[in-house]
């Protein structure tokens, strides 16, 4: 194919070529820009010509890059990205609204008491939350901000630790140790992790088991026993005087609450500077 142009093509043609590289096919850019698949594989023909090189194989089961598209396709991609932010930086509005997700208890403990900080600084910016029943629906939930427990690794995701896990253990005024051991089933450590580094001896824990730190901590207010709770789940019980520490080791861990989104969003300096203030407010 013979170079017929020199110079940018039309953007136009570098977004559909875009679209239909990253999706792997005419029709779902098509569907993308809501466009005919004749009109998709019209632009990227029009795009072919002007830079006289084939991007993509025709094959009766569909079309792949051709390794000048392949080249080509990542080129075109940050720079439409820093086309978008740099006009998002300069002309865009502030952002208006912040919404997160996060399991009901992240949601409970940690967003809602940072609200009064967050809107000193961006008293016209709605909060909207999103809860999730269980921590793996998180991976499909459409809302990109995410408040998310662990150890602030998840692929194509960035994130920032909002607070780490502290285990301590914790009970209703007027309860002391001696009092049945609150069990709390799942991934964070428990009472015989904590018995051990703690060099307590054996422990035995209660008749009632619980999968939720919450329901542990619910539990824990009522004076039903001891919890090993999460001080950054328990702050506010905590300094309201509901649940008081008792005279114990803490057993630090290595997982965390984290505020975490996509590598691809929030590339633009207002929605970053949005992100921080909403994390500083989580920190406390």
């Amino acid at each position: 194919m013979a170079k017929k142009k020199i110079g940018l093509p039309p953007l136009d043609w570098l977004r559909v070529f875009e679209a239909a590289g990253r999706l792997g096919g005419f029709s779902a850019a098509a569907r993308e820009f809501g466009l005919t698949q004749a009109a998709v594989s019209q632009r990227i023909g029009n795009l072919e010509a002007w830079l006289g090189r084939t991007l993509f194989v025709r094959e009766a089961r569909g079309v792949s890059l051709t390794v000048e598209g392949e080249s080509y396709l990542p080129l075109v991609q940050d720079s439409l990205q820093a086309l978008e932010r740099n006009t998002e930086d300069l002309f865009g509005k502030s952002p208006r609204e912040l919404r997160v997700a996060g399991l009901s208890s992240h949601i409970h403990a940690l967003v809602v008491p940072s609200l009064a900080r967050f809107q000193e600084v961006q008293p016209k910016v709605r909060v909207l939350t999103d809860s999730v029943a269980r921590r793996s629906s998180l991976d499909e939930e459409r809302t990109w901000l995410q408040i998310r427990y662990g150890r602030g690794a998840w692929p194509g995701r960035d994130s920032e630790l909002i607070a780490a896990e502290v285990l301590v253990p914790m009970a209703a005024p007027g309860v002391e140790w001696g009092a049945p051991l609150i069990d709390l089933r799942g991934e964070r450590p428990g009472w015989r992790d904590w018995a051990r580094k703690a060099e307590q001896g054996d422990v035995t824990t209660s008749t009632i088991s619980f999968d939720s730190m919450e329901h542990a901590l619910s539990a824990a207010r009522q004076g039903m026993g001891v919890a090993l709770g999460s001080v950054p789940l328990a702050k506010a019980d905590l300094q309201d005087g509901r649940l008081r520490r008792l005279h114990l080791p803490e057993l630090k861990t290595k997982d965390g609450y984290w505020l975490t989104w996509p590598e691809e969003r929030a590339k633009s300096k207002k929605q970053r500077a949005l992100i921080a203030d909403f994390l500083e407010a989580l920190r406390g």
